[in-house]
Parts: structure tokens; C-alpha cells; sequence
């Protein structure tokens, strides 16, 4: 994925690393990738590590109002200035199209980016909206109710950190045969 953004990034004419290009995690899962990405793309173009911010959501979100009671608000924080930056929206699993659209209405309060891509590990398909990653690790179909698990760091003897990450699309429970009552 790291590549293929400083790849699109030459091919646009710049924005490749800092200070051109942004990477901003959507909080929980985007944050950790977004750094991950920014890490490894400092050891593919030269300009060092882009900047890194991360934006919560939970304001942002459709359904807060009724979904979210007592709602847990973390910060949101993006180092620079947005204007006229390459940003690269960073998430871990896309689903419905509605956390995206959630984040850039936050990413676009911070200002007005030259462009916004999207970055994804698993795109689950389902979508709700007209959103689509630009940048994908891997695409699954996964049933309603089903959940995709993401292991972030695995750990023990002869574990290669360069790929800390894993993707579980476990089976669904079986359901349970209802009895009709006679």
C-alpha cells in the first residue's frame, strides 16, 4: 500500500513525502495503520516521514444521536496545515461507506486539501454510500452480522514484525433450529 501511494503520488507530480503528503488515521483501527504506512513510506521516497494526524469521528458520525448515549469523544489532531496537501484518509476496515464520510467532513474542517484519497486494509464490500478505497490490502465479502477480526501485533519467537498484521474473517455460528410449537 506504501508503495503504490508514493508510486500515485510521483505520477501526480509530487506529494510523495513531507511536506506534500498527509496521512490521517480515522481513530481506533486507521490510527496505527496510518503510522505503519508513514513509516514505510520514509523508506521509499526521499523527504522523510510525512505527516501523521489522527481524527475522531464520533461527532461526525449519522447515527449519534441515537446509536451513541454516552458517547467516548478522543482528540482529534492533525499537525499541519491541510491546505493544498495531498491527504491519504487512512481506516482499517471499510464497510458501509458511512465512517468515511464521517471523516471527511472532520478532515475538512481542519481545511481544504488539495486532494483526499483513501486508504483501506480490508475493503468488506456492503456498501451504504458511493465511497470506494484508493488504496486496498485486501477485498473479502463478508455477510451481514459477520465481523472481520484484525490482529495487530503478533508476538513470540521468530515473528516478523514486517507484516504485524492479520485478517480473520471467521465462519458465522450456526444458528440454533427453532422448534415450532405444536
Amino acid at each position: 500500500m506504501a508503495a503504490e501511494i508514493v508510486e500515485r503520488g510521483r505520477r501526480l507530480g509530487g506529494g510523495t513525502t513531507a511536506p506534500a503528503l498527509v496521512l490521517v488515521g480515522i481513530r481506533r483501527g486507521g490510527d496505527p495503520l496510518a503510522k505503519r504506512i508513514a513509516e514505510k513510506i520514509a523508506g521509499l521516497a526521499s523527504g522523510g516521514l510525512p505527516a501523521i494526524g489522527a481524527v475522531d469521528i464520533t461527532l461526525y458520525r449519522d447515527d449519534a444521536a441515537t446509536a451513541l448515549p454516552n458517547p467516548k469523544i478522543g482528540p482529534s489532531k492533525i499537525p499541519v496545515a491541510l491546505e493544498g496537501k495531498r491527504v491519504v484518509l487512512v481506516d482499517d476496515v471499510l464497510n458501509t461507506g458511512r465512517t468515511i464520510r464521517a471523516a471527511l467532513d472532520a478532515v475538512l474542517d481542519f481545511g481544504r486539501p488539495k486532494i483526499i484519497e483513501l486508504a483501506c486494509l480490508v475493503d468488506r464490500g456492503g456498501r451504504e454510500l458511493p465511497i470506494q478505497p484508493d488504496y486496498v490490502g485486501l477485498t473479502t465479502q463478508v455477510g451481514v452480522g459477520e465481523r472481520v477480526e484484525l490482529v495487530w501485533k503478533r508476538t513470540g519467537p521468530g515473528v516478523d514484525d514486517e507484516e504485524p498484521w492479520a485478517v480473520r474473517v471467521p465462519s458465522p455460528r450456526p444458528s440454533s433450529p427453532r422448534r415450532e410449537s405444536t
